[in-house]
């Protein structure tokens, strides 16, 4: 749209109905840019009062300007064009207001009624009235986009400050100008003074861009692509750091490696988009199952592990494995087939098992592994079930989950 707004403003000077049609375009195009930039950052700008919104004030400030552009032959259009500006975003607000109120619809319903109070007091007034009014409509446009970037990006980097900045300069223009132009006739500014605030405001918007990819990139250097739980490297410094608090409070932390039992064939037989679903799936699962406190990790290709902080204990850790597997024992739904994974587990307790985050892991890995090895040998008919005092250590079926503690 300020691609359109520079190329029609070159035509500016044409004879006749040309320059009419690109004064309209040129002044139109800067302010349909601001108003789809609004729509563009509400959250709701899928519901149908937004876009009923969107219309309106695309339509009224489209034909405000045209009025304003063929005056003075359009000039009895100028009162019902100003009414329509204010009332129209005010009618759609009201119409919706019974099941949806939202700050911004509220910034709405008090720019355009205010600005169409200003249009009515101002535009007859003779020699700069037109001028005033079409600075007033700018004026409330880019001032609503500072207002609504703000809203959205309410966070203390340089992009914001800089494109809120820009879009609260870029709006002021419209005020600044005619006051130099009132107080101060004999100052002149070129042109691309008042198109300074443009460019900051792209400036400001890359930067966002920049900014954003940056805390992606962090995000991915700590957390898995596919689950976006924590991987090894964040699971290992939340581990050192739990075990850190429960030595300084004298208490307890456990840690859980959960190794899926039959991952394989389910990337043999569906294919390695299944194992990506069933992974995710997983992955909720676990994380909805423990305390927002706990951590849950994908510290390997088909291998969770679960960081249980105080207050914990033994039973606790082997409770939590439990309600953590038990979905493993009945069959899954997975795009339309159902399949039967298991897990095997190894706890491990700090400072019982081990004092350190290190030989925490390796305790849990052998216990997990010896676990692993333990349902293969049954299965095989190799040996015996267990006969364990504890239910929460008992074996289940052939696909559920072992635990070893």
């Amino acid at each position: 749209m300020i691609v359109l707004h520079f190329g029609a403003y070159t035509f500016l000077q044409a004879p006749g109905f040309a320059g009419i049609a690109s004064d309209i375009l040129g002044t139109s195009a800067l302010a349909w840019a601001g108003i789809l930039f609004m729509w563009a950052s509400v959250p709701y700008r899928g519901r149908v009062s937004s876009r009923w919104m969107l219309a309106a004030l695309v339509t009224t400030n489209t034909f405000y300007i045209a009025v304003l552009s063929l005056a003075p032959a359009g000039h009895w259009l100028l009162k019902p064009a100003a009414v329509l500006i204010g009332t129209m975003p005010l009618a759609v607000s009201l119409w919706d207001i019974g099941n949806f109120k939202h700050p911004l619809r509220l910034t709405l319903v008090i720019l355009y009624p205010s600005l169409s109070i200003f249009l009515l007091a101002i535009q007859d007034r003779p020699g700069n009235g037109l001028d005033l009014a079409l600075n007033g409509v700018l004026f409330t446009v880019y001032m609503g986009c500072c207002i609504y970037f703000w809203y959205a990006y309410r966070r203390a980097t340089a992009g914001a400050f800089i494109t809120v900045l820009g879009f609260l300069v870029w709006a002021n223009v419209f005020t600044v100008g005619p006051a130099m132009l009132t107080f101060f006739p004999n100052v002149h500014l070129e042109n691309e003074v008042w198109n300074l605030p443009k460019y900051v405001v792209a400036v400001g918007m890359i930067l966002i861009l920049l900014e954003d990819q940056i805390e992606h990139n962090k995000y991915l250097a700590l957390h898995d692509e596919l689950t976006g739980l924590p991987n090894r490297r964040l699971f290992e410094d939340r581990l050192a750091n739990a075990l850190e608090r429960a030595r300084r409070s004298g208490s307890q932390a456990a840690l859980l490696l959960i190794d899926l039992d039959r991952f394989k064939e389910v990337n043999d037989t569906m294919g390695h988009h299944a194992g990506d679903e069933l992974l995710k799936h997983l992955g909720r699962l676990f994380v909805g199952r423990v305390r927002r406190t706990d951590t849950v990790a994908r510290t390997g290709g088909d291998e969770f592990s679960v960081i249980l902080e105080q207050p914990v204990s033994r039973s606790d850790a082997l409770r939590v494995a439990r309600t953590l597997t038990q979905p493993l024992e009945d069959p899954i739904l997975l795009e339309g087939n159902t399949v039967r994974v298991g897990a095997s587990v190894g706890i491990a307790v700090f400072p019982e098992d081990a004092d350190d985050a290190e030989a925490l892991s390796i305790a849990a890995d052998l216990r997990m592994y010896a676990s692993k090895r333990e349902a293969r040998s049954r299965e095989d008919g190799c040996m015996p079930a267990p006969v364990l005092k504890d239910p929460l250590q008992a074996t289940g079926s052939d696909a559920g989950p072992q635990l070893a503690e």
